[in-house]
């Protein structure tokens, strides 16, 4: 088994003095040699580190010593290498933007369906099944019949429930995304918009690949995850995908055979519509990892691990 453990982690809780977490929190993980980011506001906490199995434990175990953290679950994998290049700790104004005032998963969320017990709900036609994740995240995986909002960003979400959805006509919505905080905030939003039974996958698409079993499940393709390793599949083990330099798409095998497919260039998905400015920056990092490279050093610029750093669960 790989000796990196990551370790994906988010709790809503209210955390006023989450200023003053910050810093005792970064010295902490720093000191257990953690890499990763973890993002912190007044709503709670999220995030992502990697590093030993007595480095991730005792990070779990100082974030339970905070009264309102006790019962924080997170969700583990494993690397065969660092997917971080250091460490940080972020304040926010959300732990998971979607930009709506008034919607507060700490006061009401939507009921939590455990992965066992997804393939059976997802199953009932009354039921919409919504991706609440990202565009690009979505196009490599996700649950069978389950409807692609097609949003970049989580804050188009609302915009997308507001133009597509009539709580009169939809009264049951299952809704997930990579690790559960997306969507079980998505829950807290519909709610709000008046929908009545409102379901999340608890633990999201992390716990149920870990969980349910190749022969049962309803999973189709790979998992978007947000560091170096870009996807995993059943078992959580590592994907097949790469990313792409300039448009920060995954890239599947199939589409790197594409002459479109241009390392650290473009891709089939962003050579037609790739700015010329964009495609230039993108050449001149290329011969600069490449020189790198032929010097036997890492370049100081964008990185492809940097790239899937910044992509948060946006």
């Amino acid at each position: 088994m790989s000796n990196i453990v990551v370790a994906a982690l988010y709790k809503f809780a209210k955390l006023p003095d989450y200023r003053e977490i910050q810093q005792r929190l970064f010295d902490f993980c720093v000191a257990q040699g953690l890499n990763g980011t973890l993002l912190l506001a007044e709503e709670g906490i999220n995030g992502t580190v990697a590093g030993t199995r007595a480095g991730v434990d005792a990070l779990m175990q100082f974030l339970r010593a905070d009264a309102r953290l006790v019962d924080i679950d997170h969700k583990e994998s494993y690397a065969d290498t660092m997917p971080f290049d250091r460490m940080k700790v972020r304040l926010k104004k959300e732990i998971v933007t979607l930009g709506v005032p008034g919607v507060d998963p700490n006061k009401k969320v939507g009921k939590y369906v455990e992965p066992e017990k997804w393939n059976t709900l997802i199953s009932d036609p009354e039921v919409l099944v919504i991706d609440t994740r990202n565009g690009y995240e979505c196009d490599i995986g996700t649950f069978r019949g389950a409807i692609d909002p097609r949003t970049t960003t989580f804050r188009e979400f609302p915009e997308y429930v507001r133009r597509n959805l009539d709580p009169a006509k939809h009264k049951k919505i299952a809704m997930f995304c990579t690790g559960g905080i997306r969507c079980e905030k998505a829950t807290s939003f519909m709610l709000v918009q008046g929908f009545e039974e409102v379901y999340h996958l608890q633990g999201g698409i992390l716990k149920y690949l870990e969980k349910i079993p190749q022969e049962q499940s309803m999973w189709e393709g790979e998992c978007f995850v947000f560091d170096q390793r870009i996807a995993v599949g059943q078992g959580l083990k590592e994907g097949t995908h790469e990313q792409c330099f300039a448009c920060r798409h995954p890239v599947s095998l199939e589409e790197k055979a594409s002459p479109r497919y241009q390392p650290g260039i473009s891709c089939p998905h962003c050579f037609d519509s790739l700015p010329q400015r964009t495609r230039e920056r993108a050449i001149e990092r290329h011969r600069q990892n490449e020189l790198a490279r032929i010097r036997g050093k890492a370049h100081i610029g964008v990185t492809q691990k940097k790239q899937a750093e910044t992509q948060r669960e946006s």
